[in-house]
């Protein structure tokens, strides 16, 4: 059984980012309607690299909605590092990587403490 839901339109937007974005990060907060994550928007402030990319929490948008957040691992590993570790639990529970060549299997949802999420893609 999934634990959440997520819009396949929005995963290829995701990796159409990554894609964009590449050989530098991309980092973008996750919305869910329900128990659908189906909207993004760009985090503020985002400063990125290509190893790396960060915002000022302080410039989180205050509205209600935010699940989590989606960033790209341009060197293709789809698993939280330490610094996604330490970042994850102040943007919400769920959290998708997406890897290079950001195809339509090249990402991975996890909880905010690391561990894989069963994400079910619906259209």
């Amino acid at each position: 059984m999934a634990d959440i839901k997520i819009k396949k339109e929005l995963l290829q937007i995701l990796a159409e980012l990554g894609k964009s974005n590449h050989p530098c990060e991309f980092l973008a907060l996750l919305r869910k309607n329900g128990d659908i994550i189906d909207e993004f928007e760009l985090a503020p402030g985002t400063i990125t690299g290509s190893t790396s990319a960060s915002f000022q929490p302080h410039m989180m948008p205050i509205e209600t909605g935010i699940a989590g957040s989606a960033h790209s691992h341009p060197n293709g590993m789809m698993r939280p590092s330490d610094a996604d570790l330490r970042f994850f639990p102040a943007t919400g529970k769920y959290h998708i990587i997406i890897g290079a060549p950001y195809t339509e299997d090249d990402w991975r949802c996890f909880f905010a403490d690391g561990s894989p999420c069963q994400a079910e893609v619906i259209d």
